[in-house]
């Protein structure tokens, strides 16, 4: 008998209809990704869907072992920065790799301190893993000036932060 595992949790994505085209990019980003199952609408349900029969529903994908499931629901719902997804860097290699494959085509508007919009409209936060315990410092000094360093950037640089943070005072 097969025995399947569930994740507890699953991010669910509403996209309009282009589901399937969002996670091949999505799995062309992240090196450990890939798609799991791909469900598409039927006949029944139509006056409430009114999607097209073998139209795809559903793709359920992973991303770095996380599970995720993106939705063909129609227009009625859209991505705000209400929710978004954060990627822990650990090099700036890292965050300029994430940052310019998921901010190509999306809204420079949107650009502040981390935080971008793909071009599907979902939120990303591209973040140095050393900045919450910058930020988190007993040093309110150099919390502060690492925060204000941030607040100035788009892509956040881990060069800047680290000098922000060391041209702090320590108290007396």
């Amino acid at each position: 008998m097969f025995m399947a595992t569930f994740q507890k949790i699953t991010s669910n994505l509403w996209f309009d209809s282009n589901a399937e085209e969002a996670v091949k990019f999505y799995i062309s980003v992240f090196k450990n990704a890939k798609i799991e199952r791909i469900t598409h609408y039927g006949k029944e349900g139509y006056e409430i869907h009114e999607r097209p029969e073998g139209s795809v529903m559903t793709v359920e994908f992973r991303i770095e072992d996380q599970k995720f499931l993106a939705l063909n629901g129609g227009p009625h719902f859209k991505f705000n920065e209400a929710i978004s997804f954060v990627i822990n860097c650990k090099t700036q290699d890292e965050i300029d790799y994430y940052w310019e494959k998921l901010s190509e085509g999306g809204d420079k508007k949107s650009q502040v301190c981390g935080w971008l919009k793909d071009k599907f409209g979902v939120s990303w936060q591209v973040v140095p893993t050393i900045l919450p315990d910058m930020l988190s410092d007993g040093v309110r000094e150099k919390s502060e000036n690492v925060m204000r360093a941030m607040l100035q950037m788009k892509k956040l640089d881990i060069a800047t932060l680290k000098e922000a943070y060391r041209h702090s005072k320590e108290p007396a």
